[in-house]
């Protein structure tokens, strides 16, 4: 009887794909089928698209004596989740004879309510950067996603509230005042207020350890802390994350896709550098990721940010191994037999422990329980290639009661992180002049180092002998050339002397030390 064609769109891996949405409808026995590789999600639009139609004031297609045939296409994609309601509700009403001109350009997503209402779903800055990058240049989304898909500048985002709102907003109605659903602007998108912070002011005492996490936030460098329960390892970690900067516009957009797809969409723009911190019982796959159909695990929720791991070694040795890969390469490479992807997972790792399984060993206040089994079992679940890619070890030892005792001072936070601001900018304007824009120092490889991080003589020398003495592999030879470079950064000098060097090799995690 008559054809429609409009266009929808589902998130794959961490970016937006283009679905067409076709229906066809013919006499015949009462038919509603949706074909195209859809999941169960798909497949149930029928009882929703049928309910959310009668509510809206319209005819379902479940009470009209016809086949009605929806395809989603490509065929070959699998299809998942409510994105298509929207969509397949609009079609079915083009094709029954609903005139609402040329929608070629235009894109519909959503889920619907069985009362008709839209709902927002996952991914919207994903597919709205898609939708852009294919030539639409209009999309009518859940008025709760209005404000994510307007991040992606160039497109006419309308945030709808119910299929009956739509269909006004297409076409004038005899039943219903013409009312247009106002455009969302990028402008009257609202930058995700700063977290909470735990100010380094109100920490007492730890100085030494401060500096470390100080020079690990100004270069990007991975930090393990180790001490006895109870002295601040945690608050430590909470308040390193208050002192990075604010993300740039671009890297704001792909954390704000990443946290929307993996469901915690942050409903504007996430301009703090991201913190998590997952669970020590927590599996291989949701720290990871992966997955039969591949999804992001925590390092890449943690992109761009902080991933505090704490009881580190409690962590399954499969998870402490797989953070080899992305703490190199800072993206993780996961193969399925369903497909393959290639995450990114550039974040600064944070993780703490305790010197033993019990936690008061070397303690001159409770006597350490455990058997020297127990302890070996708990040093070796951190192998050498795990340690050799951490560039600072700290030890966070107990705090004095006259030091707890004390007021805290003024903020301290905010003036770290201008610190931390302004080596970062040295680091990136170094890497600019040498055609490298864009890298910490952490993340600069072995051929580039000699450019970006030069030795004097004296230097040099002192790194060789410190490296022959401690038995430094290739790596971490390089890793503290590279935090020689962060640390005379920190100190607004440009000439890596023999004291830079010295304190990074003095921050060079040594199994035998914990």
């Amino acid at each position: 009887m008559a054809f429609a064609r409009v266009y929808s769109a589902q998130t794959e891996l961490l970016s937006g794909r283009i679905v067409s949405v076709e229906i066809d409808t013919a006499r015949g026995l009462n038919n509603f089928t949706i074909v195209g590789l859809g999941d169960r999600a798909v497949g149930e639009a029928r009882d929703r698209v049928g309910s959310a139609l009668k509510n809206a004031g319209f005819e379902s297609p479940k009470t009209k004596n016809q086949k009605t045939v929806v395809s989603l296409s490509p065929a070959g994609l699998r299809k998942e989740g409510a994105h298509f309601d929207l969509s397949i509700a609009l079609g079915f009403l083009i094709a029954e004879g609903l005139n609402v001109g040329d929608l070629s350009t235009a894109l519909f997503v959503g889920e619907l309510g069985l009362d008709g209402v839209v709902r927002p779903v996952r991914g919207m800055l994903a597919i709205a950067t898609a939708a852009r990058a294919h030539g639409f240049r209009a999309m009518f989304v859940p008025q709760e996603n209005a404000a994510e898909a307007a991040l992606a500048e160039g497109l006419a985002v309308y945030g709808v509230d119910t299929l009956r709102q739509l269909v006004d907003h297409l076409t004038k109605n005899e039943k219903n005042a013409y009312t247009k659903i106002p455009q969302m602007l990028p402008s009257d998108v609202r930058e995700i207020p700063t977290r909470p912070e735990i100010d380094f002011s109100d920490i007492a005492g730890q100085e030494s350890t401060k500096r470390g996490l100080l020079i690990a936030a100004a270069g990007g460098h991975n930090v393990i802390m180790h001490g006895p329960p109870g002295t601040g390892k945690t608050l430590l970690a909470r308040a390193m994350a208050s002192i990075l900067p604010h993300l740039s516009h671009k890297d704001a957009l792909e954390v704000t896709s990443i946290l929307s797809i993996a469901g915690q969409s942050p409903n504007g723009l996430q301009a703090v550098p991201p913190f998590r911190a997952p669970h020590h019982t927590s599996s291989y796959v949701s720290v990871i990721g992966g997955g039969a159909t591949p999804k992001p695990g925590e390092i890449t929720l943690a992109h761009k940010g902080v991933l505090f791991l704490d009881e580190f070694p409690e962590f399954d040795r499969r998870v402490l191994e797989g953070l080899r890969e992305p703490l190199e390469e800072r993206s993780v490479s996961i193969s399925r037999s369903k497909g393959a992807a290639v995450f990114p997972a550039d974040f600064i790792l944070v993780a703490a422990m305790n010197p033993c399984p019990c936690g008061w060993k070397g303690s001159k206040t409770k006597p350490c329980a455990c058997r020297p089994a127990d302890f070996l079992r708990y040093k070796r679940k951190l192998s050498g290639p795990l340690l050799d890619r951490i560039d600072i070890s700290l030890h966070v030892a107990a705090v004095s009661y006259e030091k707890l005792a004390a007021r805290s001072g003024p903020a301290e936070s905010e003036n770290l992180r201008e610190r931390v601001r302004s080596a970062r900018e040295k680091a990136y304007a170094r890497a600019y002049v040498a055609g490298m824009p864009g890298k910490l120092n952490a993340c600069i490889q072995g051929k580039e180092i000699q450019k970006l991080a030069p030795l004097s003589p004296e230097a040099e020398l002192t790194l060789r002998e410190c490296a022959e003495r401690l038995g430094l592999s290739a790596r971490a030879y390089h890793r503290t050339q590279r935090l020689a470079r962060t640390i005379a950064d920190v100190d607004g000098v440009e000439e890596i002397t023999r004291d830079h060097i010295l304190e990074a090799i003095r921050y060079r995690p040594q199994i035998e030390t914990f």
